[in-house]
């Protein structure tokens, strides 16, 4: 069946020809009928058929030429036989197939032209009032195959629209799945790094404490050894956190702990401080119970651990930090400034995965982010975070910052 619709898909010279076959084998017996009982004879019938038939084979090719020869066998038939003897029927099929591959201005132009000329001969090669309704019918034939082919044409243009409408809807879909992938697979990269670097970095410089105090003063090499493990209980839940996001839907659990904010930054720094970064608290502080959308706080609270984490790692020996976090009306606005310390400063922005996830959370939240050496030494990283209107509300009234650790 499958070779079959292949063998007869239209458009196809085989299709071309088992249609003049079908025209031919289907209109013989009534046309010769007719022709017998209105004494025409049948070789003039036949001749005719044959003839009309003809112009069907090169219909799906050249459909205008095909229009043109069974027209003129439609004349001819007219003016030998003196009576409708062949019906238009192949002009008529002519017409409908050039209809359904022309654009609709154009079939008209062609369908009145034609209905105009053939009218116009049949009148004047059979006057008379007997033959005025066969003549008129001419009209009728052009007129319902023009109808039926446009109809035709606009249907399979329906059809190619609306598969076109849902292939084009379905790439959308495709790629709008994949760009969600794409930014939830950044993201969780971002909360892994930031996850990882921070913990890790306190992890190494409590080791390095522990195993500085060891022989000296077991007491306090006691101490960070209690605190690498806290640490290493902290990032395991948040990793177990973030990893949990990995998991299908039906396996997902809510998450042990909370995701990070402003609220959870005097735990934040005092970590470091264990680590040995001296970081100071300034500004007005986060003030509280101020409602806050929770990218802006988590982005916040990650500016401010990854900036830190990065002085840790790479300022010199005794460097300060310097953390400013302000809640306004209409942004939040962060600032962490480091001197160097005794060691050589950094230069540049730096090309790391921090440095790059800190910008990638900033604009995600439509804020703006600046990082480089400051003027006196050391580096600066500095943030504006949007806020929604009301959001920041009663920033004038925060309370005072905390003191230094």
């Amino acid at each position: 069946m499958d070779r079959l619709k292949e063998w007869l898909r239209p458009g196809t010279a085989r299709r071309d020809v088992v249609t003049t076959a079908l025209y031919l084998l289907l209109l013989s017996p009534a046309i010769f009928v007719h022709a017998l009982h209105k004494h025409v004879g049948a070789t003039t019938v036949a001749v005719l058929l044959c003839v009309a038939a003809v112009p069907l084979l090169i219909r799906s090719r050249w459909p205008l030429g095909a229009v043109a020869g069974t027209a003129a066998a439609t004349i001819v038939a007219v003016a030998l036989a003196g009576e409708p003897s062949i019906p238009p029927i192949a002009f008529a099929i002519a017409l409908y197939s050039f209809a359904k591959r022309s654009d609709r201005r154009t079939t008209v132009r062609v369908g009145v032209c034609a209905a105009v000329t053939l009218t116009t001969l049949a009148l004047i090669l059979r006057p008379g009032m007997a033959a005025l309704g066969d003549n008129l019918g001419l009209i009728a034939w052009i007129g319902l195959a023009v109808a039926i082919g446009d109809a035709s044409r606009s249907r399979r243009e329906l059809l190619a629209s609306a598969m076109e409408r849902a292939e084009r809807a379905e790439r959308t879909k495709e790629e709008e799945a994949l760009r969600r992938v794409t930014e939830e697979r950044m993201r969780i990269a971002r909360e892994l790094h930031d996850v990882v670097a921070h913990h890790i970095t306190l992890v190494n410089a409590q080791a390095g404490v522990a195993h500085h105090l060891m022989k000296t003063d077991p007491a306090h090499a006691y101490e960070a050894l209690e605190r690498i493990r806290d640490t290493s209980r902290s990032a395991l839940d948040e990793l177990r956190a973030t990893v949990g996001l990995l998991r299908g839907s039906d396996e997902t659990a809510a998450p042990r702990e909370p995701a990070p904010g402003l609220g959870d930054l005097d735990t934040l720094v005092e970590s470091f401080h264990h680590a040995g970064l001296d970081v100071l608290m300034e500004g007005p502080g986060v003030g509280s119970g101020r409602p806050m959308p929770a990218l802006t706080e988590l982005t916040a609270y990650r500016i401010v651990q990854e900036a830190l984490t990065n002085t840790h790692k790479h300022a010199g020996r005794q460097a300060v930090a310097r953390v400013r976090v302000e809640v306004g009306r209409e942004a939040v606005r962060i600032s962490v400034v480091d001197d160097g310390g005794q060691g050589a400063a950094r230069t540049g922005m730096g090309t790391g995965h921090g440095m790059i996830g800190m910008q990638e959370r900033v604009k995600a939240a439509g804020g703006t982010f600046a990082a480089g050496p400051g003027s006196g030494g050391g580096f600066r990283v500095d943030a504006e975070l949007p806020l929604p209107a009301g959001a920041g509300a009663g920033a004038g009234t925060a309370e005072p910052a905390g003191a230094a650790l």
